[in-house]
């Protein structure tokens, strides 16, 4: 290991685990073999990666055993640790939420006073509480939670929530929402010299490849007379690009759109008389 290299710990098992290693490759670098190993480095970047359980990420930041972190903002908030985020990932979204039983009655956090909750999150469960002046009975556990109503152990469960199928299954419903959570970089708040340096690299990477996940690369043929038209409806990253096609009174129109729009103004595109639209998407964008 490189004395310089940068220290980053991701998921080594779990949700996050896939998306990290990924937003790794996706970033250019490249892991030496890294199947049941604690930690590897990369052969083309000064970075050596930890693999952790991801509760235990915040506190090796904190300690600078590690230097920096991919870890979910329901670990992050939960541990509490004096670490900083760098960057919001987009990936591991999901949230922390309030279930009960699905015949239960809920008209608001309110009506959890005096009521027994099970969970993991027992920090963000009890200012979840503190902030809207609700007295509850908190048990911690580790694991199947959403069993805990159905078995007498609480009146209600917080807990991770992606498509709920979970608590259906086991008769609960959601009903109020603690924390929405993703995937976060975090550091060390002591970082510096070449090490800092080394961030703002990975970092440019990253913001790069984030940012090709929400546009897509679009080429078109369009009829002359419709292209002002057209090419109004393009923001671009500039403007688009339009080449002459070798058939007369058409051209080909390269562009750039923004996946929140992009339905919406292929439609625009195909009513202006657009032609061959072929969608390409972006592996990395840099502005």
């Amino acid at each position: 290991m490189a004395v310089n290299n940068l220290k980053i710990a991701i998921q080594k098992s779990g949700r996050l685990f896939e998306e990290s290693v990924k937003l790794l490759k996706d970033c250019g670098i490249d892991l030496k073999n890294s199947e049941n190993k604690l930690k590897t480095e990369s052969d083309n970047f000064p970075v050596e990666v930890y693999f952790l359980r991801d509760d235990d990420i915040p506190q090796y930041v904190e300690d600078a055993v590690a230097d920096i972190g991919i870890v979910g903002e329901n670990v992050l908030y939960e541990k509490n640790k004096q670490i900083d985020v760098v960057e919001q990932l987009g990936f591991g979204k999901c949230r922390l939420s309030v279930a009960i039983g699905r015949m239960e009655k809920y008209s608001g956090v309110r009506d959890l006073n005096g009521k027994k909750i099970a969970t993991s999150y027992p920090f963000l469960v009890k200012e979840f509480l503190k902030k809207n002046q609700v007295t509850a009975e908190i048990h911690e556990i580790s694991g199947s939670v959403e069993i805990a109503p159905g078995i007498g152990l609480a009146d209600a469960i917080v807990d991770l929530v992606s498509s709920g199928s979970t608590l259906f299954m086991n008769g609960l419903r959601e009903v109020d929402i603690v924390l929405q959570s993703q995937a976060v970089l975090v550091r060390n708040k002591e970082l510096d010299g070449l090490r800092l340096q080394i961030l703002e690299k990975f970092l440019f990477r990253v913001r790069a490849v984030k940012k090709a996940r929400n546009f897509k690369y679009i080429l078109l043929n369009a009829p002359n007379e419709k292209l002002r038209e057209i090419i109004s409806c393009l923001p671009g990253m500039k403007s688009p690009t339009v080449l002459p096609l070798a058939e007369p009174g058409w051209s080909s129109v390269h562009s750039v759109l923004n996946e929140n729009e992009f339905w919406e103004i292929i439609e625009q595109l195909k009513d202006l008389g657009a032609q061959g639209i072929l969608v390409v998407p972006i592996e990395k964008m840099i502005v």
